[in-house]
């Protein structure tokens, strides 16, 4: 049985826009590169910008916060968090299968930061939502910024059914299918990671963290929770300087820990994951290059996939 991992929303800490400085750049360079093509139809530009333009131009890394999706073919969704990602997930969700359709929603929240929140799914009477994590405040805290003024629709006024599960780390769950495990991680407020397991297959998600490879027992309590997994979704906001600098303790991990912690524990594939807001797809880009060219200097062993996550992404394991 196949599995899919959708990526909704993969900025970290707070959505972005595309502005339109950034428009005008990507226009100019692919002008520029388009110089001397015969490229009179719709058809033959857009496979010319496939195949010969950089991602970075041709295409956007997108904007939104944190929301991934797991997906195994079941009728009930499976999601990792509630940035602002989930609204475009929301609207997939009512386009496929029609606002009638009554729905059954699992998500697991890494952190209770504000970047976190509701979806056009919340609003349909007769669906089910249930949100998982181990702040034993998770209930509250959502709650509490549903209230006015922050939010013009208090919790109550939702129309889906909306249970709160704590969860214990450390302790295996069953979980639509899904065997699932937590781990408190380093982040202020406190962050859990989830370790994804079925049919044989592991995935992990484990954003808003701050692993710090000085530290023998956090990289080998990392090094077991990525265990031989099949993909990695991790949180590479920063450069390796940034994180053991000026942002130390800020609770966010780079790309090149991302990669030292996922050769030591044998995984197949790593996809770096909650972009720093501030960087453009050019420097989202570079980071990549930069990534895969440090997991060829640092190869021991096998070689580990790098992707980079953006909105719309889809992985099939």
């Amino acid at each position: 049985m196949a599995l899919w991992v959708t990526f909704w929303g993969t900025r970290g800490s707070i959505p972005v826009s595309l502005d339109s400085a950034s428009i005008r750049d990507k226009l100019a360079h692919a002008i520029v590169a388009a110089s001397g093509k015969r490229l009179d139809t719709q058809e033959k530009a857009r496979a010319w910008v496939d195949s010969e333009l950089d991602f970075a131009v041709s295409h956007t890394f997108g904007g939104n916060s944190a929301c991934v999706q797991l997906d195994a073919g079941d009728d009930e969704y499976v999601l990792c968090d509630l940035g602002s990602g989930v609204r475009a997930f929301g609207n997939h969700v009512i386009t496929r299968d029609g606002p009638a359709k009554i729905n059954v929603f699992h998500v697991f929240q890494s952190h209770l930061h504000w970047d976190h929140i509701f979806f056009g799914p919340a609003y349909v009477p007769g669906n089910r939502i249930r949100i998982y994590g181990c702040h034993p405040n998770l209930e509250e805290a959502l709650r509490r910024q549903q209230d006015p003024p922050s939010f013009p629709v208090p919790f109550d006024r939702l129309g889906a059914t909306i249970e709160f599960v704590t969860l214990q780390p450390g302790r295996s769950y069953e979980v639509a299918g899904w065997s699932v495990t937590a781990k408190l991680q380093s982040h202020s407020g406190d962050s859990y990671g989830y370790r994804f397991v079925r049919d044989g297959r592991i995935i992990v998600y484990s954003t808003d963290s701050e692993h710090r490879l000085e530290v023998p027992d956090a990289v080998e309590g990392a090094a077991t929770f990525f265990a031989d997994a099949d993909l990695v979704i991790f949180d590479a906001m920063y450069s390796l300087a940034e994180a053991v600098s000026v942002k130390e303790d800020w609770g966010h991990s780079s790309n090149v820990v991302g990669v030292e912690l996922c050769q030591l524990a044998n995984v197949k594939h790593l996809v770096l994951f909650h972009h720093e807001p501030a960087n453009n797809d050019e420097r989202i880009a570079q980071i990549w290059r930069e990534t895969l060219r440090y997991e060829e200097i640092s190869r021991t062993g096998e070689t580990l996939r790098i992707s980079v996550a953006y909105d719309g992404l889809e992985i099939e394991l």
